[in-house]
This record gives C-alpha cells, structure tokens and sequence, in this order.
C-alpha cells in the first residue's frame, strides 16, 4: 500500500509508483502543448472530490504515457495542462517495465489481463505475438492526443459509475496549442494558467488553490515542483536549485497587483483580473501590457492561436505543415497584440478581440 500524508486538509500520495518514473532516456526534441477540453454544455461538474480523483488519473497517465505535466488548473467546468511530450525513445521499456507501468494505473485489470496476456505468448514462444501486444501500448505513449483521451475516458467511466449517469461527459475532443519550448513563451503560458482560479474569484493567492500546479509545488508536491524547475530552466537556461525556481516563479506570477473587473449589485467583486476597459486604455496609449499582466487576462491567443513562441519557432511549424496553407500565404508567424516585453507570435491570428 502506498503511504499517505495528510496536508492542507488534503490527501496527497507519497513518493511511489503513481508520482514516480520509469525514464528512457531519449536525448531527441520534446514538444509542449497547453491541452484545454470542457464539459458538455459547460456544466459544473467538478467539486471538490471529481477535481481530487481527476488530478489523481491525471498524474497516473503522466507517469505511463510517460509524458510530464509542467503545470495544470481543474477549473468548475475545464481542465487546462501545460504538457511536454518527449519523442518516441529508440530504447523502448521491456515487457517487466510496461507492467511496472500499468501497475501504478487505477484501473488493475489492464494490469492484470496484460500480464496474463504476456504469459500465454510466452509460453507459446510466440514472440511476435507479444511484440504486437507491446507495440498498442507503445502507441498509447509520448503521445499528447493519447494522454488526453486516457485520462478523459477513464475519468468519464468513473464519474458516470458514481452518479449513475449515461452518454458524453465532454464538449469536444480537446484542444491544444502548440507551444515553444524556449525562453519566455512556455512560461507566460504557464503563468495564463495557473492564474486562472485568480481570474475567476476563487482565491486570491494561487497557491491555495489546490487544483493546480503551483498550488500542488507550494504544497510541497515533488513531481509538481519538478514542472516548475523545468520551467524556469528553459527560460533561463540555467539549472536552478528548486528553491530559486519556485521563488522566481512566484514573482513572475503575482507581477502586477489584482484588479477586478467590476462589482456585482452587492458591490462584491465579480470575477479577479484586469478589468477589460483598462487593458483597453493601455493598448491604446502608447504603452502595451507587461507580461505579467497580459498573462492574467483571458486572452484568446493562448486557446486558439495554435502554435505559441518565438518568431523562428512558429515559421519552422509553418514550413513543416506548409501543405495545409492557401499558396497565398508566405509567412507563419503572427504577432501577438498588445503584449510589451519579449516579442511573441502565434500561427492563427484572430479574427476578433484578443480578449474575452
């Protein structure tokens, strides 16, 4: 049995096989993706057990898709996860390191019937036969499409069992943009999301809101802390102690003090973030926002720009996909409006508002 410690008024899982890893080192690119997806007809099903058990699976397919979550936020209705997908290894594990692997997952009989699986192959000696068995998982992993729908089919299956409904839990397939990995693009993302349960009233502090990735690395998550080191070292290209990785992390989230975006009838703040008349005053002065306050925004670049970073970065997409452009296009990159700091570019510019 795993061990257990009680922190916060929460449950957290010790260091074991479901926060653990079975690395296979692969020294070739990774990819980073912000995945999004909804509930149907945007309800609010996600209380306070549904966002502990999502985030439980959520970590679990982490570890046997063997991909790394950077940073999330389960929110009443959306989940939103900054992921980054190494390739393929050449190396793949072995038959004994997948079972490790789907040891650690909660549904047991995909543990169970591979492993009897394994067993029958073997004792025909048919080792096509298992190397076939081997490559369906093999495909299940280092991929972001197959993380998502794992850990939305698995957590359908267990919501719809405990409420006793039926039928489609979510809106869509998910959506994802595709992010740079370098400088200050993973980050600003990072920050966008983090800062969401801020934007929407829930708290005032994000680490305490405990569906999200900083607020799990305050609380002393390893695996969570390791996400924002990865973080602050593909900004500054430094290896920094976890210390100074979550302090300089929490500076550049907070930036700016809150603002609210107007008081309901009660004179209560609505929802926490910039108000938009005021983000519109600044970008029609002549100066545009700081990243840390247009990162609070809900801007739209960061749901549907589709590829988010530096100017090379997105240009580099565009060739590769060049084939799906009209002929009249010549560039990739789009610049992102109304953001002072590092200049950033997206592959889909928007047709309307930048916010909303």
């Amino acid at each position: 049995m795993e061990k257990e410690l009680e922190r916060g008024g929460r449950v957290w899982l010790k260091e074991g096989v479901r926060q653990g890893r079975l690395k296979f080192p692969t020294d070739r690119p990774v990819g980073h993706y912000h995945c999004i997806s909804r509930i149907v007809d945007r309800r609010f099903i996600f209380e306070e057990a549904e966002k502990e058990h999502f985030t439980r699976l959520m970590r679990e397919y982490e570890a046997f898709c063997q991909v790394r979550v950077l940073t999330f936020c389960v929110m009443s209705n959306h989940y939103h996860i900054l992921l980054e997908v190494p390739k393929r290894p050449d190396v793949l594990p072995t038959a004994e390191q997948l079972l490790e692997l789907l040891k650690g997952l909660e549904f047991e009989e995909d543990y169970s019937r591979t492993k009897a699986q394994i067993e029958l192959f073997r004792m025909a000696k048919d080792g096509d036969g298992e190397k076939a068995l081997l490559e369906g998982f093999f495909r299940q992993m280092w991929d972001v499409s197959w993380f998502n729908r794992l850990l939305k089919q698995r957590f359908s299956a267990w919501y719809n069992h405990r409420t006793g409904r039926k039928g489609t839990l979510w809106e869509e397939r998910f959506k994802s943009v595709l992010v740079d990995g370098c400088g200050e693009a993973l980050l600003t993302m990072a920050a966008y999301i983090d800062l969401n349960p801020v934007r929407a009233g829930l708290t005032e502090d994000p680490k305490d809101y405990r569906w999200c990735g900083y607020g799990e690395a305050v609380a002393g998550i390893r695996i969570a802390k390791e996400g924002f080191k990865s973080l602050m070292n593909a900004r500054d290209e430094v290896d920094e102690s976890m210390t100074a990785a979550m302090a300089t992390y929490r500076v550049w989230l907070f930036g700016q003090g809150e603002q609210n975006e107007g008081l309901n009838a009660q004179g209560q703040p609505m929802r926490r973030g910039i108000d938009p008349e005021r983000v519109k005053e600044v970008i029609d002065a002549k100066g545009k926002l700081r990243i840390h306050d247009y990162a609070r925004c809900r801007v739209r670049y960061f749901v549907d720009g589709a590829v988010f970073g530096t100017r090379e970065f997105v240009d580099e997409i565009f060739q590769t996909f060049r084939g799906r452009f009209g002929l009249n296009r010549e560039t990739g990159a789009r610049s992102v409006r109304g953001l002072d700091g590092p200049a950033l570019f997206v592959l889909r510019d928007l047709r309307k508002s930048a916010f909303g």
